[in-house]
């Protein structure tokens, strides 16, 4: 069988749309030779529709959306396999079902729903979908398969340890006759996904020895970027067939000849998440109605890097970077952001707040009367930034994007209303470890953009006089281990101390900054997901608590 492997990216809750391109790619498949062509999760519906699912309304549309693609590709010789969102029957539960659909000469001949509803990380189907109680044989060309839907194909319990669940719907359609597996996805991205992605599917080929097609969903929806990397496996695990990672892409496989086409995928996991970044920061500002956007070049590597990523996003002519110095910038700080800015091609301007930061403090002096400086003064600096940014956006229509990183979002190391002030967080989940690695592969796509000098200058935030980083934290590699273990793998603080040979009192200091800014973190833009464990949707810490370590 001669299958399509379509690598879509939908627009949540546009139906009419996703089907409109849909439609185009069916046509496509058939007139490259497939007999079956088969979407993702959700495709018609875009993933996550989050509580769209909630409206009758939006079910009616997604049915009327699914009989329009059946009939729109009943001309065509191809089978279309397609993710959608369905009405449940059923007295009791929810209301709405994750489906599969399989549709053949303009009728809708199958229906399979999702059994195993995810509820961890960034996932939250349980809140939406009615679970299926069983599942059923898709005959697909006179093949029995095992069509599935992301999470269903993700319990072997040959593979994990631990499973989440008690029933395992790959292994009971095999048990039934299945000669293949499909599994349609929508899986996000986190750095080293999609290599357990391919060891969790080998396994499968391998037990049942029949072959495997994984689509998956391809594009940025809010904080979570999908990578697609779609493939065809054959019976011993082997990869005969892979989409583009970061792009749409139809890929053909012949299933009898076990051959098809092989695209590029980014072995080099650094280069993955700087184009995770790149999509997702797309896709949010398209999808979001914006097309231009401005940056805070503060001459560090901070803005730097997210102003590399929005030119590969949205285009040079698209992106204007603002200095903004103030009493405490240095020289170098101006310069270095001209220059890049320069190298760039982007807009540049320059608004000066010493002056409105002056009169600031010459109002408020009366009442600060008796108190000496503190944090509030530097923060004023940074929320005279902010509100500078934000003026330009209103007059322009441009998206402000913010440049904190992981590291200081962590320990709150940032400023509400200041420099936390923004549309999109771009990189609030990447490390600042990380954040140095990815700008030096940015400048070798941008013919060294950054300034030499923005990499090796001391990380200052500039709102006193020589002020480092370092005066207020640990440096970032030894702060950036401990995060991980203590935001991606949960661990206590002495269990930390001990494996990485740190001082208590020094964990114990990092994990209590953590705890505390939960405040600042749930104010914050949202932000592109790419480690295991980022700030956002898929950690859900409770802001008034008391729980201590």
């Amino acid at each position: 069988m001669r299958i399509a492997l379509a690598q879509f990216n939908p627009t949540v809750g546009d139906l009419a749309g996703n089907v409109d391109r849909m439609v185009r790619s069916a046509r496509d498949a058939a007139a490259r030779g497939a007999e079956a062509v088969v979407f993702p999760e959700l495709s018609l519906a875009g993933y996550p529709p989050r509580d769209l699912v909630e409206k009758p309304s939006f079910l009616d549309a997604s049915e009327r959306e699914l009989q329009r693609l059946a009939r729109e590709t009943r001309a065509l010789d191809v089978s279309v396999i397609c993710g959608y969102v369905g009405r449940s029957d059923a007295e009791t539960g929810k209301r709405a079902l994750n489906r599969a659909a399989l549709i053949e000469r303009g009728e809708i001949v199958f229906r399979q729903s999702k059994m195993l509803l995810p509820t961890y990380d960034v996932f939250d189907e349980a809140r939406y979908f009615r679970p299926a109680e069983r599942q059923h044989l898709c005959t697909l060309r006179g093949t029995p398969v095992a069509l599935t839907i992301c999470e269903d194909a993700w319990n072997d319990r040959d593979y994990w340890k631990h499973r989440l669940y008690q029933r395992d719907p790959v292994e009971e359609l095999f048990d039934a006759g299945a000669q293949m597996l499909i599994c349609i996805n929508a899986s996000p991205y986190n750095m080293g996904k999609r290599a357990i992605r391919r060891s969790v599917y080998r396994a499968a080929a391998r037990r049942y020895g029949k072959p495997v097609v994984y689509v998956n969903q391809v594009g940025g929806n809010d904080q979570l970027v999908f990578d697609g990397t779609s493939f065809t496996m054959n019976s011993a695990g082997e990869v005969i067939a892979q989409a583009r990672s970061f792009e749409e892409d139809l890929v053909l496989c012949d299933l009898g000849a076990g051959t098809g086409e092989r695209n590029e995928d980014f072995a080099d996991e650094c280069e993955a998440a700087y184009q995770a970044l790149v999509l997702g920061t797309r896709d949010y500002i398209r999808k979001c109605g914006f097309s231009k956007v401005l940056i805070g070049l503060s001459g560090g590597i901070d803005s730097a890097l997210t102003a590399v990523i929005a030119v590969d996003a949205v285009g040079e002519e698209n992106v204007t970077g603002v200095g903004m110095p103030g009493p405490y910038s240095s020289e170098h700080s101006v310069t270095d952001a001209r220059a890049m800015a320069e190298k760039l091609g982007i807009r540049f301007e320059l608004i000066s707040i010493t002056g409105i930061y002056e009169r600031f403090l010459q109002e408020l002096n009366p009442v600060f009367a008796g108190r000496s400086a503190d944090v509030t003064e530097e923060n004023l600096q940074s929320r005279l930034r902010g509100v500078t940014l934000m003026a330009l956006s209103n007059k322009t229509g441009a998206m402000v994007l913010t440049t904190g990183n992981k590291s200081e979002l962590a320990v709150g190391y940032c400023t509400l209303y200041g420099d936390m002030c923004g549309g999109l967080a771009v990189i609030s989940d990447v490390p600042k470890t990380l954040v140095y690695k990815l700008a030096r592969l940015a400048n070798q796509r941008h013919q060294g953009a950054i300034p030499e000098s923005v990499f090796t200058k001391p990380p200052s935030a500039e709102l006193r006089p020589d002020q480092k980083d370092t005066d207020s934290l640990p440096p970032y590699e030894v702060l950036d281990t401990i995060l991980e273990a203590y935001v991606e793998r949960n661990q206590a603080p002495r269990e930390i101390a001990a494996s990485l040979k740190l001082p208590l009192e020094q964990v114990l200091d990092i994990v209590n900054k953590v705890d505390r800014n939960e405040y600042k973190r749930q104010q914050a833009a949202p932000g592109l997901k790419v480690t295991t464990k980022a700030f956002g949707v898929g950690r859900r810490m409770p802001i008034a608590q008391r729980f201590s370590q």
